[in-house]
Order: C-alpha cells, then sequence, then structure tokens
C-alpha cells in the first residue's frame, strides 16, 4: 500500500506506528526519530499500562497484558490531545520488572512530529482520532515470537518458558483478536520480512519536509 499525503495539523503531527508485539515497529520508530532529531519525539504505548504490581503472580502467569483493559488508553488520547495542541504534557513510567508505576512521570515538551509507538495504538475510535497517519507493521507470528523472546529475556529479565507460555496463552489470542483487525484503519501497510528501508525513506522526506516548513 503506499504512503498517502499527510495533512499538516495546528501543531504537533502525530504518527502512529503499529503491529504486533516483534513487528519492528519500534525499531523503525526510533530509526524515524533518530533521523528527524530534535524535530521529533516518541511516545510509546507501554508507558501507560495500568499498575499490575499487585496482581502480578509469576512470569507468564495470568496477567494478560495484551488486553485493551490492562492499559490506560483514555489517558494516551488525552496526552496525545495536549501535544497536538501545542502544550507540554506527562506519562507515566512504568516499570516491567516490578510491573509498577513509577511515582515520577516524564515530562514531554511537543515537537513538530510525535511518533506514537504500540500494539494497540489503533483499536479504541478515540485514540484513533488523534492521528494524522497512521502505520502498520504486518510481520510474520514465527519472526515476531523469535523478536520478542529476545526482547524479554535480556531486556525485562524473562525467562523463556514464561514468554512461550504467555505468548499461546494471551500474546497470540489478543493479537488475532484485537491486534490484527486494526491493521484495517491504518493509512500504510508494511510487510515486514527484515527490511522496510524504502518505507523507512518515503517517510523521512515527507516528514522532514513537514517538520522543516
Amino acid at each position: 500500500m503506499p504512503v498517502t499525503g499527510f495533512t499538516r495539523p495546528n501543531k504537533s503531527f502525530i504518527l502512529g506506528v503499529a503491529g504486533g508485539s516483534g513487528s519492528g515497529k519500534t525499531y523503525f520508530a526510533k530509526e524515524l526519530q533518530n533521523a528527524l532529531g530534535e524535530h521529533s519525539t516518541i511516545v510509546y504505548q507501554d508507558n501507560f499500562y495500568i499498575d499490575q504490581s499487585h496482581r502480578f503472580d509469576h512470569d507468564g502467569g495470568s496477567v494478560n497484558f495484551d488486553h485493551p483493559e490492562s492499559l490506560d488508553l483514555k489517558l494516551l488520547a488525552r496526552c496525545l490531545s495536549e501535544l497536538k495542541s501545542g502544550q507540554a504534557t506527562q506519562i507515566p513510567i512504568y516499570d516491567f520488572k516490578t510491573h509498577s508505576r513509577g511515582e515520577e512521570q516524564l515530562y514531554i515538551e511537543p515537537t513538530k512530529i510525535v511518533i506514537v509507538d504500540g500494539i494497540l495504538i489503533f483499536h479504541p475510535d478515540y485514540l484513533r482520532e488523534q492521528f494524522d497517519e497512521m502505520i502498520f507493521f504486518d510481520t510474520p507470528e514465527s519472526l515476531r515470537f523469535e523478536r520478542r523472546l529476545e526482547r524479554d529475556v535480556n531486556e525485562r529479565g524473562r525467562t523463556p518458558e514464561g514468554v512461550k507460555a504467555q505468548f499461546l496463552k494471551q500474546v497470540k489470542p489478543m493479537h488475532d483478536e484485537f491486534v490484527e483487525p486494526s491493521k484495517f484503519h491504518a493509512h500504510t501497510i508494511v510487510k515486514d520480512l527484515g527490511d522496510y528501508h524504502e518505507h523507512f525513506d518515503a517517510y523521512k522526506e515527507r516528514l522532514l519536509k513537514l517538520a522543516l516548513k
């Protein structure tokens, strides 16, 4: 699907980058932010998890982190609305090792481009309304699992057994029910097999022009 033309908002341009866990969306978002430099910032859906410290039982246990109700998506929508209108906002900080929200918050100033990364950001209509452009990474399940396994073990202190159990019991069912259907709201669908540079170059060029206006 080709990259469509952008509509310039009054303040920040909000770009959503979605896809399943391990789809490649976060690498794309980070590379794009690096290319845009001071003109952009990233807001991560993962910061908006509801505190689960009182419910978490064990690695790969009963807490379903891939269901929309595990996230405060209305707060995310409110934060994006503030940035879009030119106001600074504060977003929570979630600790994946303790499954709790810290007392400190991130203070985010509006930039010309705000990139939002998350698996469920295209699911609720009130959140989709905040985006000026939406990209979805449509990646094979086997590749998504390999990437998630490496990330969760190396970065989040998880066990391989726990990651696999969670993927089969929660990640895959929630992906099929909520994430996969949301791709049809996207303006651009990227078939990620490890190389998305054609799409990256197109977005970088367009967003740099927008940022420098």
